[in-house]
């Protein structure tokens, strides 16, 4: 286990407690499945009152960082930075998933009837919502109908485009704009020191999640499918210590130390099966390392909706595992097809409940070779998968803001690496009042 901070004593620890409240939450659902399911309320709550944080600090973090920029052509050229490397990272993962589901053919033996499957409760819900999509249909959810409803409905990818478009309109005004800039920044504090609220609560959020996942799904559900679950884990595993360790060893910064800086928001995610649940702290850690806010706060809300590796591996991992398991053939054009497909149905789906499901029908539904209702073979599992591409995700959004950071030049490696044996934020340049504490309020 990593030291402690110097800031508080072990016990004290908020990873300690959500690991503990883990733990509890397994036992939990595990030997009173009834009380386990009872307790569900417990962590959507805690999840919900995250959730209702995330919009606003997205809104004031990337409005006040274009606003405090330059130039405005430097916005732009981070952000094609950034999914120019989302779609490097995607196609990584889609590909990892492709050659590990081959190599390993999990569902053959399994035999079943596509006929015979029935989609019914939230799986048939899933589909339904995955078949309503089209490929493109991440790109017309960009705009949202009013400004006020993408706040209110909680979509990211709609905030952000509001957040660009008013902090562009801000630096545009120039002076007058100013103390708009100033009201934000102090408003940003507030929403931190909210945030740090919050996450007092993060423990028994996370007891009730890890709860209800144990005594809903059952640990007999697992083990009929523990073959499955392992190569995915397996797979994510290898994901992030090789593929993402080594864009890391090429910024020659460690993996590992990384992940162990981030012990906490993994544990959350880990208890809360949603990486939405640490967004806030996640770019308040990055800003600790010493990455420019309107990196941070361009690349780390933009991953959450296009830089899903976690989710890109399972959607080429199940549904040639569904194949396999109808007897459904799929020769190396089929599945070049399905990658194709996958490429574009993989974005634009973070923070939607089932969001791993909607995709993987669509992309079922797009292609018409797999059978969707195959769906049904992996559904009582899905819960357990969805905390590791929660994790995944998780990871590959930190080392994407850490390499476009670099890109641009402007990343401290000696900086990071300090921090990183430290624990002591460190931010990069100084801020407007109130947003250089907010690193501090997240890891208080």
């Amino acid at each position: 286990m990593a030291a402690p901070s110097p800031s508080r004593p072990w016990y004290r620890q908020l990873y300690l407690w959500v690991l503990t409240a883990i733990a509890a939450g397994v036992l939990t659902g595990w030997l009173w499945p009834a009380a386990g399911v009872a307790l569900e309320p417990v962590g959507t709550t805690f999840v919900a009152a995250i959730k209702m944080l995330i919009t606003p600090i997205v809104f004031l973090t990337i409005t006040a960082g274009i606003a405090g920029v330059d130039s405005l052509r430097r916005v732009g050229r981070v952000g094609l930075k950034a999914l120019a490397y989302f779609q490097a990272g995607t196609l990584a993962a889609l590909v990892l998933g492709l050659v590990v589901v081959n190599a390993f053919r999990p569902g053959d033996g399994v035999h079943a009837r596509p006929d015979q499957l029935r989609l019914t409760g939230d799986a048939a819900r899933y589909v339904g919502s995955g078949e309503d999509r089209s490929w493109w249909h991440f790109l017309t959810d960009v705009v949202p109908s009013s400004a006020v409803g993408a706040f209110a409905e909680g979509n990211v990818l709609q905030v952000i485009f509001v957040s660009v478009l008013f902090g562009v309109a801000l630096k545009a005004v120039g002076p007058a704009g100013r103390p708009i800039v100033e009201g934000l920044d102090r408003l940003g504090l507030v929403a931190f020191r909210i945030l740090h609220y919050v996450m007092r609560a993060a423990p028994v959020g996370a007891f009730g999640a890890m709860a209800y996942t144990i005594g809903e799904c059952g640990v007999a559900t697992l083990a009929s499918l523990g073959g499955l679950v392992a190569l995915f884990y397996g797979s994510a595993l290898f994901f992030v210590l090789v593929v993402l360790g080594g864009v890391t060893a090429l910024l020659r910064i460690n993996i590992l130390r990384l992940l162990r800086h981030l012990r906490e928001e993994f544990l959350i995610v880990l208890g809360t099966s949603s990486s939405e649940s640490v967004l806030p702290r996640l770019m308040a850690k990055l800003e600790g390392l010493g990455v420019r806010r309107e990196i941070v706060g361009l690349t780390v809300p933009t991953g959450y909706s296009f830089n899903l590796d976690g989710s890109s591996l399972y959607l080429s991992l199940a549904a040639v595992y569904i194949a396999q398991a109808t007897d459904t053939p799929l020769g190396l054009g089929q599945q070049l097809g399905l990658l194709a497909v996958m490429i574009l149905t993989s974005k634009g789906s973070g923070g939607v409940t089932g969001a791993g499901f909607i995709a993987l029908a669509a992309t079922l539904s797009a292609v018409d070779t797999v059978p969707a209702a195959g769906i049904m073979l992996i559904f009582g599992v899905d819960k357990f998968m969805s905390e590791c591409r929660a994790l995944t995700n998780l990871a590959g959004n930190s080392v994407a803001t850490l390499v476009v950071a670099r890109w641009e030049g402007v990343l401290d490696v000696a900086r990071v690496n300090r921090v990183l044996r430290s624990g002591i934020p460190e931010p990069a340049d100084p801020e407007p009042a109130g947003t250089a504490d907010a690193p501090r309020l997240a890891q208080a």
